[in-house]
């Protein structure tokens, strides 16, 4: 007989399961960990004998059940059939995530806030979320055509970065006028854009919402449209692009104040 909890992880691997429950997964001893550690409410964890086969995975069960976490045990193959990962290290827990919204970011100079238009792959939205905690961001936001935030890849992508840092699903419209009423200027990152110098923005005393889109078609007419700034990343004689993962990171470097 199906337990409550597999169905609902079984559940949470479905978009409309997360939307409809409000739920994500946590699966591997890191992202669980570091869940605990940002303080969000665990719904119940599937556990298996592989969790107590290192030290860390003892202390991490310890901690669960100090926590009040409900755990269900089952095998291994049990949980590896559950799982969406091929090595998930005995345990796949269900986690409220944080209700965040556009007032919680709070950018400022040398703190811009990160705005995703299509960018679609959800490993790259992933990457680009724990290069955002890592170099100061005071936030991300996904417009529409963006990968989904609670989406399983872009969860283990983070490391545990979506857990802390404020990161918004938007659109064009409400981002312009949360922007707008904020005096935030939009910054389109762009091949054919000013190419940043080391230092120099991160001397400006803009608050910025710099704004990656994506790879093939760039960003919508709208944001273009009300970009006062046209920003790239200069690259070696024959290159075209970066992956927009990695040019979120090299132009986030720039724009914050990284001291």
């Amino acid at each position: 007989m199906t337990s409550p909890l597999r169905t609902m992880i079984r559940d949470l691997h479905r978009r409309r399961g997360r939307e409809r429950r409000g739920l994500m997964l946590a699966e591997g001893v890191r992202l669980v960990e570091e869940a605990l550690d940002a303080g969000l409410p665990l719904r119940g964890a599937a556990v298996s004998p592989a969790l107590e086969g290192t030290t860390r995975g003892k202390a991490l069960k310890s901690a669960l059940d100090r926590r009040g976490v409900r755990l269900e045990a089952m095998s291994d193959g049990e949980l590896e059939d559950l799982a969406d990962t091929e090595h998930p290290q005995g345990v796949v827990a269900v986690v409220e995530p944080r209700r965040w919204t556009l007032d919680d970011i709070a950018p400022a100079p040398g703190s811009p806030v990160l705005v995703l238009d299509g960018v679609q792959d959800p490993g790259n939205v992933g990457t680009i979320l724990r290069s955002a905690l890592g170099l100061g961001a005071a936030g991300v936001i996904a417009l529409k055509g963006t990968a989904e935030l609670t989406n399983p890849k872009v969860v283990r992508g983070s490391m545990g970065a979506l857990f802390r840092l404020p990161a918004v699903a938007s659109d064009v419209e409400a981002y312009l006028a949360w922007a707008g009423e904020r005096g935030i200027e939009t910054w389109v990152a762009a091949a054919d854009g000013t190419a940043l110098e080391p230092g120099v923005a991160g001397a400006s005393l803009a608050t910025v919402g710099l704004v990656l889109g994506n790879e093939g078609a760039g960003v919508s007419p709208a944001l273009e449209a009300a970009a006062s700034r046209r920003v790239a990343i200069r690259l070696a004689p024959g290159a075209e692009s970066l992956n927009v993962a990695a040019a979120a990171a090299i132009l986030l470097h720039e724009v914050a104040r990284v001291d």
